[in-house]
């Protein structure tokens, strides 16, 4: 294992503060007991060097000595490979653990993310509305069904929760697991961890020490 740093923004608005998926890693590093150090880059002005590591222009990546990887989903996937406690060493809950990883990203944030645009933009009504909430509805209908069996998603805490956790957590955010209490105690179950609540708030300061600095538009 290298030098492990964290990239995000160095500025964002006020409404994704607390969201943005470096969270995610920060997070996992927060659980592992890893040390890292978080550096950002222009929220504004995105440089030819942050698309070399990220070829969408988003955050985050992280590099590893001199791998770089993006993806908050490959990120925790490479932190988990450093520490048994990010993944379970049993094979079937260490298979467990990569399957819900995907899922979150495949099956859930996918029926999450467009209900969640529409949310923030006030676009919440119409045909188009009605699709993207159906869809979500169904998906979590069928994670309220895996997770009023279960505390987490692998046996013990895992990669996958961090992940499963963040993507709900944001439908949360507009009540939209009012009807899905076990979604709804899940996170709340994570969310209570302490290295949650570090990482969320080493966000925030994050973003908040640039306001000072900042020029208003």
């Amino acid at each position: 294992m290298g030098d492990l740093i964290l990239t995000t923004f160095d500025w964002v608005p006020q409404a994704p503060r607390g969201f943005v998926r470096d969270l995610r890693a920060r997070w996992a590093l927060e659980e592992a007991g890893l040390p890292y150090r978080v550096v950002g880059v222009p929220f504004d002005d995105r440089k030819p060097a942050h698309f070399a590591h990220q070829p969408f222009g988003q955050v985050p990546w992280l590099t590893d000595g001199d791998i770089s990887i993006f993806e908050s989903g490959a990120i925790l996937f490479h932190l988990g490979e450093l520490s048994d406690t990010l993944v379970p060493t049993d094979p079937q809950r260490r298979s467990d653990a990569i399957e819900w990883l995907f899922a979150a990203l495949n099956s859930v944030e996918m029926a999450s993310l467009p209900w969640s645009l529409c949310q923030f933009s006030g676009n919440n009504h119409g045909p188009n509305w009605q699709m993207f909430d159906g869809f979500l509805k169904m998906r979590l209908g069928h994670m309220e069904q895996v997770l009023a069996a279960r505390d987490w998603l692998a046996g013990g805490f895992s990669i996958a929760d961090i992940l499963m956790a963040d993507v709900l957590r944001l439908v949360d955010r507009f009540d939209g697991l009012a009807d899905f209490p076990a979604c709804r105690a899940y996170v709340a179950r994570a969310v209570a961890r302490p290295a949650f609540a570090k990482a969320h708030a080493d966000q925030l300061a994050f973003f908040a020490a640039a306001d000072a600095g900042r020029i208003p538009a």
